[in-house]
């Protein structure tokens, strides 16, 4: 009786042409599933942001709108006002607050944590030198995602930012884990790059090819608009 059975040198054979398989599609699938988790930590943390501003519309009777942050103090305010409506992991102050700030930032110049951050990075990967627009207050909710405020006496520059995965995973840029929404006039929490936001110029502010320092900011809208958005990011 005869047993048909493969030979040493086909398993061998065959195990090597999965591995090549393997090693050709497995970086693929593991950009894939990365990528998948930050479109996830994009629209968790997006809910989690209007059902702050829900709450506080809740507790306080009406919605908090631009033009009410700086009412009845300076600066900054608005860290004071929403937070106490976030489930809170750790205050990390303000950016100028260097001994306390998640990502210390002292006027120009960007400051070191010594916990392996070194900065944050525009959509197509360039440094950005100045982080006046994340400075304005911090604090990191129970998952890890860090939010980060800009409060100005402009009331049209009032925005929150948020690193989906938190400060210390990349990949740290704009328009791939960090995101940017602006509390309107009339009180809506838009994604920036939509109509009527500060950022909307698409080829300056959401472009592979932009080397303007905010480049990335007006990535949201697009994030959260376009099914293929986390396909397409640029490496």
């Amino acid at each position: 009786m005869k047993i048909r059975a493969f030979t040493m040198a086909e398993v061998l054979i065959t195990l090597g042409i999965i591995g090549v398989v393997a090693a050709m599609t497995l970086p693929a699938l593991i950009t894939k599933n990365q990528n998948k988790a930050l479109e996830t930590g994009l629209k968790k943390n997006y809910s989690v942001i209007l059902q702050a501003f829900d709450m506080y519309l809740a507790d306080k009777g009406e919605r908090l709108k631009a033009e009410d942050v700086n009412i009845g103090c300076t600066l900054m305010c608005l860290k004071k006002i929403i937070m106490p409506y976030f489930k809170i992991l750790r205050d990390c102050g303000y950016g100028a607050q260097l001994q306390k700030a998640c990502i210390p930032y002292a006027g120009n110049e960007l400051m070191d944590d010594e916990r392996n951050f070194k900065s944050y990075r525009t959509y197509s990967g360039e440094i950005i030198k100045k982080l006046a627009l994340l400075d304005d207050g911090q604090f990191i909710l129970p998952d890890g995602s860090l939010i980060l405020i800009n409060n100005t006496e402009n009331i049209d520059n009032i925005y929150i930012t948020v690193d989906v995965n938190g400060y210390l995973k990349n990949p740290n840029r704009w328009g791939h884990d960090l995101f940017t929404f602006q509390l309107m006039r009339d009180g809506r929490i838009l994604p920036m790059g939509a109509p009527d936001t500060a950022y909307t110029d698409k080829n300056t502010y959401c472009s592979a090819n932009s080397s303007d320092q905010y480049n990335g900011i007006a990535c949201t809208y697009y994030a959260l608009n376009n099914k293929d958005y986390f396909n397409n990011l640029p490496r």
